[in-house]
């Protein structure tokens, strides 16, 4: 074969091959990008996504989804603000003081917070597994370093949940990974809606349905009898704290009512509304105070039907300077 004819052999075989891959990406199409994930604000798991962002240009990736589309507490910054501890190690089974700050845009310490319930900072921490549920409020120095006495029971990975209002800003709550040399046995939780901590039941109803907002009530008995004497704890009859399963996202639900607006009962019910955002399980974790003490119920609770009832979980009590 000449020159001429294998050039033209060689040429007829590229348009070919252009042509063919043509037809291939024509008819596969483009991929699509993941949905961005689920935007929680402070206190409320958002169903609503967040605005896609535009395909990056060819030549040009994309870069990761901002941090505020982020459910609370899965991210140490957010919105400007970071939670620093200054040490992220703790020795399990010992009392220890646990410091961290908090700094704002200008990468600087926050010092103003706005009282939230009584409280200028909730932290909330426990274990992975969600053992060992802990809910302290630290005190700040001057120079924006907050501290907590804080005893982690065992060995083990921790999440940290600060959980404020910087004045001037928007409630935010940011986590961050904590870690207690040592080993540990992961526990595992059966479904369950009822509790028993120190002689008292309570009794979850209502379900946390995906996307909209679920009435979900507790109920409080003390030996077989409705407690209707609930004392008031940081502003309300309970305080109620929920995590997914797997990545612990935070939600953090205050009652309906308050002590003293001449229409919320002491008890027995505690009613909540609760939002969360996708199906799966949920740790549900409710403070409430009765003859001076705090105590926390825990429950096992998945989205959709109701579960049958397992075997009541085993709660604990904290003095009250502890919570």
């Amino acid at each position: 074969m000449n020159t001429t004819k294998r050039l033209a052999t060689y040429g007829l075989a590229v348009v070919l091959l252009a042509a063919g891959a043509y037809a291939v990406g024509s008819f596969v199409g483009p991929t699509l990008a993941p949905p961005p994930p689920v935007a929680m604000e402070h206190g409320t798991m958002n169903p609503e996504p967040a605005a896609a962002a535009p395909h990056a240009e060819a030549g040009h990736s994309a870069g990761p989804a901002p941090t505020a589309d982020l459910p609370a507490g899965l991210a140490s910054s957010r919105g400007g603000y970071t939670l620093v501890p200054v040490s992220p190690t703790l020795t399990p089974g010992t009392a220890a003081e646990f410091a961290f700050r908090v700094t704002g845009p200008d990468g600087n310490p926050v010092t103003a917070f706005d009282v939230e319930h009584d409280k200028r900072m909730h932290l909330i921490v426990v274990r992975r597994d969600t053992a060992g549920f802990q809910h302290v409020h630290p005190e700040m120095a001057a120079d924006g370093t907050w501290s907590v006495p804080l005893t982690l029971p065992a060995g083990g990975s921790y999440r940290a949940f600060a959980d404020f209002a910087p004045t001037g800003g928007a409630g935010t709550t940011l986590g961050v990974d904590l870690a207690a040399p040592g080993s540990f046995e992961p526990k595992t939780y059966a479904p369950s809606r009822t509790a028993k901590v120190d002689g008292y039941t309570v009794s979850l109803t209502g379900e946390l349905v995906p996307g909209q907002g679920s009435p979900v009530t507790l109920s409080v008995a003390k030996d077989g009898k409705p407690v209707t004497d609930l004392q008031p704890y940081l502003a309300a009859y309970g305080h109620l704290v929920a995590l997914r399963g797997g990545d612990l996202a935070y939600l953090h639900v205050h009652p309906e009512g308050q002590p003293g607006d001449g229409r919320t009962p002491a008890g027995p019910e505690i009613k909540f509304v609760a939002e969360v955002p996708s199906a799966g399980d949920y740790r549900l974790f409710l403070d409430f105070q009765h003859g001076g003490v705090v105590r926390t119920a825990e429950f096992t609770v998945a989205t959709g039907p109701a579960v049958p009832d397992a075997p009541a979980a085993t709660g604990h009590s904290a003095e009250p300077h502890g919570h």
